[in-house]
């Protein structure tokens, strides 16, 4: 019979332990210090973040787009100003002589701007383009010079000068500078009232889960101080890399709910271990070793999918890798050092302040413990029922998710425009205009970038083979820099829409054709093409990391073979539902009226990667406390039916409140008007819901019982490495002899599962 290990008694501690329980004042003191650092330095953050981020910096596109606008700025307009000729032009609209005069000088005045280049006008070229066919409007374009900030800049301080009324005409502004301005402008708008949303509701969810407001405000205390380090981390990642306007919404969604969500389960084991009696400092020792070291293994879970992200050449991808990770160990360390060092300090004070009074008044004393009881005999019984029927839950379970999964079947995939915005957004409504009622397909032509031909001669013969191409509409150009026509550009009009798949099929086509000279292809649609293809070569990669790091985690925390198996494929089925939703939602523009957004036919290419590395990170999350809690109950006796039970009736309430309250969290960041900041923070909502109430609570319990002991096998060097560098939360009992060591026996209850904890939690 192999020795069984003896766990750490409850007075053993390791040094992070024994400095939080032997100086809490200090530990605190020390949080609160970085808190106020944290204040100072994350002022003005929202000011250095970007709106861009979303195409491959290295490809072909991307360095057409460059070259091109530094030898011809007038070929890359990006500020648009729409010329309304007033009701009180004649016929003639925008070729009305006051409307004329009135355009030029506008146009003059635009062109001597600091910081503007190559602008021109209907009323200069006299291009059919510029030119509504109503005959009523037409356009200046321009180019503001310069990164986002700088012509953000640009554009703050020119901008009244020239929106509004002037004489017999008004002006709006649009084009790329303006969107990306307005994204930016709205998003900080969208973050703040978030947070106004959802740190009320969530302290009304944590003072219905725990009960007294002093155990409640504990949590959301933890997550303000992760917001507040959020924003100190992101400001001080600006210095280094482009980070990304939506980064500062989602992460700081994510630093308030996992901050919360770990505080639950922190607070929770507390109060179990005073109601079993023990002193606060003891307490928070034993809960720092168990739950505590079940929280730093879960936000390693987390930010390793996150981390997945960072295979991508994409700044926008890339911000969030860098900030999610961050973040999601930031807010582990607010829970597992703050948290601790107040608890002692509150010692049974946790449980002051019950606000459940009032509707338990009459009834016997106990009562309250009578419901957490109630409660976790419901989920017990849940997963004794769930175990009976396990064939039937996890066929109809598993069917059920794939069934809502299908319509990410028919994804298309596109790029982000002005249509993100709410309808009444100034320069969505100008681009809009645009697209109805000018000729063509504004922004959907294709740049192509000719260098070193060796005279107008190779040129010309270069774009008749480009005009036979299939698809081809009509070709401008080619424009040269001079008689030697060292850099010359062609513009290219494709067949239907913009990005469409003939513009998409047609870029291929283009840089098919060898002229004899290099040519590089620049527009929406080679930026598309460009940037799935950027995803395809690194998604293999990525997946690679998150499963094998999962896999690896798991096996530390469990020693089982099988288990690490079923944690990926059951977190990625748990996210069917939101990749079902998101096509169904806001590529087909189903509810589209009652969530308050346009769809445009597709989902921008990178939303599904930044979704799915998150919410299979949040899956794993509480797939790690149902999992460990599991264990160590099994550790403890040895019965694996019941220790599924048990682990679910310990940890289900817990789950699903924490869950519910990152949605409410997630939610609140859904109500942004931005589509692609709504559709992130309802899907991660969706995704987190489903895994907690479904996958968690029927497709586990269900797959566990089919899998049996089988669950909890290894082989014997997989265990014996287990054995040495394996995690668990469990430690106030010894662990149960194996069959394989010698007979199965079941220890005696511990004291503290004779005391109910106080509060639902």
């Amino acid at each position: 019979m192999s020795e069984v290990k003896k766990p750490p008694s409850s007075g053993e501690s390791g040094g992070w332990t024994r400095f939080v329980t032997a100086r809490p004042r200090l530990s605190l003191l020390l949080a609160l210090v970085v808190t106020a650092l944290a204040v100072f330095v994350g002022g003005g953050v929202a000011e250095r973040m970007s709106s861009g981020g979303w195409e491959d910096p290295d490809a072909q596109s991307t360095y057409a787009a460059a070259a091109l606008e530094r030898e011809f700025p007038a070929s890359q307009p990006n500020l648009l100003l729409l010329v309304d000729a007033g009701p009180g032009v004649g016929a003639a609209g925008v070729d009305d002589p006051a409307v004329a005069a009135e355009a030029e000088r506008l146009t003059a005045l635009l062109a001597g701007e600091k910081g503007v280049v190559g602008v021109g006008s209907y009323w200069r070229t006299q291009l059919p383009a510029l030119r509504s066919e109503d005959g009523r409007q037409a356009l200046i374009a321009a180019r503001v010079l310069g990164d986002q900030k700088t012509a953000t800049e640009v554009l703050d301080r020119i901008t009244p000068r020239y929106r509004g009324e002037h004489g017999p005409v008004r002006v709006s502004l649009g084009g790329p500078v303006a969107v990306q301005a307005e994204v930016t402008t709205t998003i900080q708008e969208d973050l703040l009232r978030a947070e106004l949303i959802a740190l009320p509701v969530t302290l009304v969810l944590l003072v219905l889960v725990f009960g007294s407001a002093v155990a409640a405000l504990l949590p959301l205390g933890v997550g303000i101080v992760a917001i507040l380090g959020t924003n100190a981390v992101l400001r001080v990642l600006t210095e280094f890399t482009e980070v990304s306007v939506f980064a500062q919404n989602l992460t700081t969604a994510l630093g308030l709910g996992l901050a919360i969500d770990y505080a639950l389960f922190i607070v929770r084991r507390f109060r179990e271990e005073l109601a079993a009696g023990h002193a606060p400092a003891r307490a928070v020792g034993t809960t720092l070793r168990t739950a505590g070291r079940t929280v730093l293994f879960s936000a390693l879970t987390v930010a390793v999918a996150l981390s997945a992200m960072a295979f991508f050449p994409m700044p926008f991808l890339r911000s969030f890798a860098y900030a999610g990770v961050a973040v999601v160990l930031l807010a582990a360390a607010a829970a597992l050092v703050l948290l601790p060092a107040a608890l002692i300090l509150l010692g049974e004070r946790v449980n002051s302040l019950d606000l459940r009074r009032l509707w338990r008044r009459g009834r016997a004393s106990g009562a309250a413990s009578g419901a957490a009881a109630e409660t976790g005999r419901g989920w017990g019984r849940a997963a004794a029922l769930v175990m009976r029927r396990a064939p039937l839950f996890a066929v109809a379970t598993t069917a059920g998710l794939l069934l809502l999964g299908l319509p990410f079947l028919g994804v298309k995939f596109g790029t982000v425009d002005d249509r993100q915005l709410p309808k009444t957004a100034e320069s969505h409504v100008v681009q809009q205009q645009i697209r109805d009622a000018f000729p063509g397909s504004p922004g959907g032509g294709l740049t192509v970038l000719a260098e070193g031909a060796s005279g107008p001669a190779e040129l010309t013969a270069y774009r008749e083979r480009l005009a036979v191409l299939p698809g081809v509409v009509r070709i401008d150009g080619p424009v040269s820099t001079g008689p030697e026509a060292r850099y010359a550009y062609f513009s290219v009009i494709a067949e239907g829409e913009g990005v469409g798949p003939r513009a998409q099929d047609l870029v291929g086509e283009v840089r098919k054709v060898d002229p004899g000279f290099r040519t590089s292809v620049a527009g929406q649609a080679a930026r598309l093409v460009d940037t799935k293809a950027a995803i395809a070569d690194a998604l293999p990669a990525a997946l690679a990391l998150v499963a094998l790091a999962t896999l690896l985690l798991v096996f530390l925390l469990t020693g089982s073979l099988l288990i690490p198996l079923q944690a990926v494929l059951l977190n990625a089925l748990s996210l069917t539902a939101m990749f079902g939703a998101v096509v169904w939602v806001f590529q087909e523009g189903n509810l589209s009226g009652l969530l308050s957004f346009t769809s445009t036919g597709d989902i921008e290419t990178t939303l599904p990667v930044l979704m799915f590395c998150i919410a299979f990170g949040l899956s794993m999350d509480y797939g790690v406390f149902l999992i460990s809690r599991i264990k160590e109950e099994y550790d403890r006796t040895g019965d694996h039916e019941g220790a599924v039970r048990t682990g679910l009736a310990r940890t289900g309430g817990l789950i699903t409140a924490a869950a519910l309250i990152l949605a409410v969290v997630m939610v609140a960041i859904g109500t942004s008007r931005v589509t692609n900041t709504k559709m992130l923070g309802l899907g991660i909502a969706l995704a987190v819901l489903m895994d907690a109430m479904v996958v968690r609570s029927l497709l586990v319990p269900a797959v566990m019982k089919l899998t049996g002991k089988a669950t909890w096998w290894a082989p014997g060097p997989l265990r014996r490495l287990h054995e040495r560098f394996g995690l668990s939360e469990g430690e106030a009992a010894a662990p149960a002899l194996r069959p394989e060591t010698g007979p199965e026996t079941r220890p005696e209850t511990r004291p503290e599962e004779e005391k109910v904890p106080v509060g639902t939690a």
